[in-house]
């Protein structure tokens, strides 16, 4: 058994600080052949996350700490929508359906979400992902 608490979002917070990437995974699932991945990931403002997408499996977030700005985009790569999540404001989380382009604007230092996805992991193709 593992709480999480503010103590456990703060420490992987520093080291996605640390990090090049400004990302850090804390893993809940015990391999990437897992068939859920479920994990806390600690965003930082400026982590770059490619517009990409997820073929065969739907993707959750609920954010924990922290805003976060999710982009939507449509199959000709135009941005459809966006949405805010905000626990000030009452947003909390969403799930992205499998095929849906997607990515994330991080728009408060310390934001940490719980992201659940179905296994086994699968690295995005070069086909699953798109710049603008």
């Amino acid at each position: 058994m593992e709480i999480i608490n503010l103590e456990l979002l703060n420490s992987i917070t520093k080291k996605a600080q640390e990090s090049p990437r400004l990302r850090m995974n804390y893993n809940y699932h015990k391999s990437p052949d897992s068939k859920a991945q479920r994990l806390l990931n600690a965003l930082e403002p400026g982590t770059e996350l490619p517009i990409h997408r997820h073929q065969f499996t739907s993707e959750t977030y609920i954010l924990l700490k922290g805003r976060l700005k999710v982009l939507f985009y449509a199959e000709s790569h135009e941005l459809i929508s966006s949405s805010e999540l905000d626990p000030a404001k009452g947003v909390y989380g969403v799930d992205i359906p499998a095929g849906q382009w997607h990515t994330v604007e991080v728009l408060e230092t310390g934001t940490v979400i719980f992201e659940v996805k179905d296994g086994p992991y699968m690295p995005i193709e070069e086909d699953d992902m798109f710049e603008v």
